[in-house]
């Protein structure tokens, strides 16, 4: 079973599929946030996105993640920037359930507290600059969002 819900991972029927696996498992299981994942674990907020929730998580891919600057994902996992990675993630967070039939442009307040500028232009879901590629993976505490940039919290 699990090998076919990896295949329909991206198909329509994906978010069935999945809908017993909590965020972290289904993170972990389809191979495409492998560093998302590291990144999680490196910052120890694994533990937080396998709680009840629930959370919606725009989850940048490693596609994502390799559009950073050459060496900025290597210095973010270092163990002094724990905290840093850890805000940048927590910025990928909110709380709640927010399906993408459910989205409206707006300002939503992240997991770090900063804020998220959400944007709906027909088909099409923005989040600061990045775009959702694939909306509504469910997980048992929440849903993720796929997107093809990763977010930078504003300096504080």
């Amino acid at each position: 079973m699990k090998k076919f819900a990896l295949t329909c991972l991206f198909a329509v029927a994906s978010t069935a599929a999945f809908a017993a696996d909590d965020i972290i498992d289904i993170a972990k299981s389809t191979g495409t946030f492998k560093t998302l994942t590291a990144a999680l674990d490196a910052a120890e907020k694994t533990a937080m996105l396998k709680e009840e929730g629930p959370f919606t998580v725009f989850a940048p891919s490693d596609e994502a993640f390799a559009k950073l600057p050459k060496g900025t994902v290597e210095d973010l996992l270092k163990p002094e920037n724990k905290e840093k990675l850890g805000n940048i993630l927590a910025y990928h967070v909110l709380k709640g359930k927010v399906l993408a039939a459910d989205v409206k442009t707006m300002k939503a307040k992240t997991a770090n507290g900063a804020m998220v500028e959400i944007k709906v232009e027909g088909d099409t879901i923005t989040v600061n600059d990045a775009k959702v590629v694939k909306a509504d993976v469910t997980a048992s505490n929440g849903v993720i969002h796929v997107i093809d940039t990763v977010l930078m919290p504003p300096a504080e």
